[in-house]
């Protein structure tokens, strides 16, 4: 089963509201997903993301892929390098 860490849509039209979900890669993006790890909101200013790290780290340890927009979300929570450190 190849999983994928990625953003399920949520919120009102214009409204856009994310939630950081993994799930399998052939389920549609806003259908069932395995497990919540996080949301991100990119309307408010300052942008807001929470992300579960231990979640996101366990998840990236047992291969779970995340896609181009989680990935940055990632860099930029320094999830991989907590990653690293837990090496």
């Amino acid at each position: 089963m190849a999983v994928k860490i990625r953003l399920k849509r949520m919120g009102a039209k214009k409204k856009p509201f994310y939630r950081i979900v993994v799930a399998d890669s052939r389920s549609p993006r806003d259908g069932r997903f395995i497990e919540e790890i996080g949301y991100y909101n990119p309307v408010v200013e300052p942008k807001v993301v929470k992300i579960d790290e231990e979640s996101a780290i366990k998840w990236l340890n047992n291969g779970a892929k995340p896609t181009d927009t989680v990935n940055v979300l990632f860099k930029n929570n320094g999830i991989y390098d907590k990653r690293e450190e837990s090496k």
